[in-house]
């Protein structure tokens, strides 16, 4: 383990759980009020100003960095892309890129390009659910593997180019879960992305109905606290071990699933009283039965 405490360590550690514990102390005072997935008042509460950025993170050295690693990885990126792009288009029928509006730097919206993993439902009007979980959408054939090898978001290198997203940095959220004012550009990668790398699979026993809830009150705070640490303290060093583990799928994954249990309303509905089936005896009668004898004449 790195003694970057601004990558890992025993200090990290210590503000990840420190920051779940007063998460949960205000989710808890506010356990009466209606879950919404817009920003709440608890949500309200951490919107301050972010601690300033490193020397390197705010540099031009470090989007100089970007831009060179983009284009020197086009050789390999290149027919990645185009494989990629050729197994999304033929195993399901839409477009193969993917748009949404994501909020970027000093709350400049922008697009952001993945290739698709759901199929695209034309003439229904059903929403989706802003918040993806491993069973509560629809993929495609190959969605499910671009997910887990990360390779959906292989096109974000597009957004480095033009300047909206660096390739270390906290990920770009959507309108309605965006609670602070990013004054970086947000990446492909980053600290929270190491911790929180099988989030969908985290999230996916929570009910329906708690998890917008579990996600502004708990998940976000966590995600947006180490990243602000992270982004205070990051140097050309630590963004480089951050891509390596990135790209080597060496996930830091933190025991999350008690974190979210912290929040009241998923407690409660693990409070529960589970109903315990009772056995109840079955009396079977048994009828005498002629036995015969192999040797018995018919």
């Amino acid at each position: 383990m790195s003694s970057n405490p601004g990558f890992s360590g025993i200090n990290e550690v210590t503000s990840f759980n420190t920051m779940a514990a007063k998460v949960a102390v205000s989710a808890k005072s506010d356990s009466s009020a209606s879950v919404q997935a817009n920003v709440t008042s608890i949500d309200r509460a951490i919107l301050r100003q972010l601690k300033p950025l490193s020397q390197w993170s705010g540099s031009m050295w470090k989007r100089a960095f970007d831009v060179l690693c983009v284009l020197g990885s086009l050789p390999i990126t290149v027919p990645v892309f185009l494989m990629t792009g050729l197994a999304v288009r033929v195993t399901s029928p839409g477009p193969v890129l993917f748009r949404q509006q994501r909020m970027g730097k000093n709350g400049q919206p922008f697009t952001i390009f993945k290739f698709r993993t759901m199929p695209v439902k034309r003439g229904v009007a059903t929403k989706r659910p802003a918040i993806t979980t491993s069973i509560n959408q629809r993929f495609t054939p190959v969605g499910p593997f671009l997910r887990r090898w990360k390779l959906d978001e292989l096109p974000q290198l597009i957004n480095v180019l033009l300047g909206h997203m660096s390739i270390v940095g906290p990920r770009p959220k959507m309108p309605i879960h965006q609670t602070t004012r990013l004054n970086c550009r947000p990446g492909i990668t980053g600290r929270a992305t190491i911790v929180f790398a099988r989030e969908e699979a985290i999230l996916s026993p929570l009910p329906s109905c708690q998890l917008d809830g579990v996600y502004h009150k708990v998940v976000l705070p966590l995600k947006q606290q180490l990243d602000e640490d992270y982004m205070s303290k990051a140097t050309f060093v630590s963004d480089m071990k951050l891509i390596c583990a990135s790209l080597f799928r060496k996930w830091e994954d933190l025991d999350l699933r008690h974190l979210i249990q912290m929040h009241p309303e998923f407690a409660a509905q693990m409070r529960k009283p589970v109903e315990k089936t009772i056995a109840i005896p079955v009396v079977l009668t048994h009828h005498p039965v002629q036995m015969q004898s192999e040797f018995q004449a018919d």
